[in-house]
């Protein structure tokens, strides 16, 4: 098994010490089995698992970020062959569909998380402002006021590469737009998309309520870091975020995206995926076995909350509403059924998130029209599917 890594190298709180512990007592219970894992950074895991399956020698369990291309090469077993009706109908449907091709389950949800606004109370507080922003307009009235309170970020914009697709999507999402219409075709050059980018350009960018960097080249990590210090107003974050923030002492709200009208109806829904892949000599069996291990609610609970994510299934989820200490984490796990997911069904995802890291950014800078036109026809050349 290749695994992604989401511990943090300053904390010493890696991803493999869960896995080794997973693995011995696995094998102490199924002696026939021997379990392999590899955990590897978020930066290299997914070119790693690529790597190996043009080498011929995928591994048998993979756990990274996107599963499609590999599904529609037919080397995927699906979730009907490893696990039975009753493990399968416990993921959260919005999780299953996600993770399905023509309706047949290839990505199988490890951990997820959803978006909701952050900001800081003490910082509104200081600056007159009585309540949470609920539109568009709130949030450039009250980043105005932030700013004329010294607030180095009054709104942190990361339209980076790190994830540009993250925060692009949920302000689509406020202006009732998206990354695909009802039917899977692309929709980046859409009325809705170009009003929402054409917004943030005019009324939080050009009025300098962004920070002193420029938005395009900002990343996500800085603006958390700025949020953590105190530096910043508001921001779009998740569950990780939340418990780092109270733990600085920040005195943070977390509301509904705001929208164009109002709160938003939709907010970004992120997964990472477990796939079996299918080898020479099967081992489907083995697979399977171990994979209902890994996914039993006290096994799956113990990584959720070391790092702090959402549950894939419905009893996880039940168990963790039902833990006081896990209280925080409500909020998020309420939007996570209706949650709006990147298309990661389809085989041209890959290719066209990494455009959306590296140029969309440039539609704050620019013309919003003609940067998200040029993503449409790049997408378009991907063969949409």
């Amino acid at each position: 098994m290749v695994a992604a890594d989401y511990g943090d190298p300053k904390t010493h709180n890696s991803s493999t010490a869960y896995w080794n512990d997973l693995v011995q007592a696995f094998e102490e219970k199924n002696p026939h089995i021997k379990v392999d894992v590899q955990v590897v950074d978020w930066d290299h895991v997914d070119d790693q698992v690529t790597a190996m399956v043009k080498a011929g020698n995928a591994p048998d369990i993979a756990q990274i970020g996107s599963y499609a291309d590999y599904a529609a090469k037919g080397l995927l077993y699906s979730a009907d062959d490893i696990f039975p009706i009753s493990m399968q109908a416990d993921f959260i449907p919005s999780l299953v569909s996600a993770g399905s091709v023509h309706r047949v389950q290839y990505g199988i949800p490890w951990a997820s998380s959803s978006r909701l606004f952050f900001y800081n109370k003490g910082l509104f507080k200081d600056a007159g402002i009585k309540r949470a922003p609920r539109t568009w307009s709130d949030v450039a009235h009250d980043a105005a006021k932030l700013k004329e309170h010294g607030v180095r970020v009054p709104y942190g914009l990361p339209l980076g590469t790190e994830e540009a697709q993250a925060e692009s999507l949920m302000w689509m999402l406020g202006g009732s737009g998206g990354y695909t219409d009802s039917v899977g075709g692309y929709t980046f050059d859409s009325t809705a998309n170009v009003a929402a980018f054409t917004w943030l350009k005019d009324n939080l960018v050009a009025k300098g309520l962004t920070g002193p960097g420029d938005p395009a080249t900002t990343n996500r990590r800085t603006v958390f870091a700025d949020f953590l210090a105190g530096n910043a107003g508001m921001i779009n974050g998740h569950p990780t975020l939340l418990a780092q923030a109270k733990a600085a002492h920040i005195d943070v709200g977390v509301v509904a995206l705001p929208g164009q009208q109002g709160p938003a109806n939709d907010t970004l829904g992120v997964a990472d995926w477990m796939m079996a892949f299918k080898q020479k000599d099967d081992h489907l069996d083995a697979d399977s076995t171990f994979l209902r291990y890994v996914y039993s609610p006290e096994n799956s609970l113990k990584f959720l909350d070391q790092y702090g994510l959402l549950p894939v299934t419905t009893s996880a989820s039940q168990a963790m509403e039902r833990n006081p200490k896990d209280k925080d984490m409500l909020q998020f796990l309420d939007r996570l059924p209706d949650a709006v997911f990147y298309p990661v069904d389809k085989t041209s995802w890959g290719p066209v998130s990494d455009q959306v890291k590296k140029t969309i950014g440039g539609a704050v800078d620019g013309d919003p029209k003609q940067v998200l036109g040029t993503l449409q026809r790049f997408a378009a050349a991907q063969g949409g599917k």
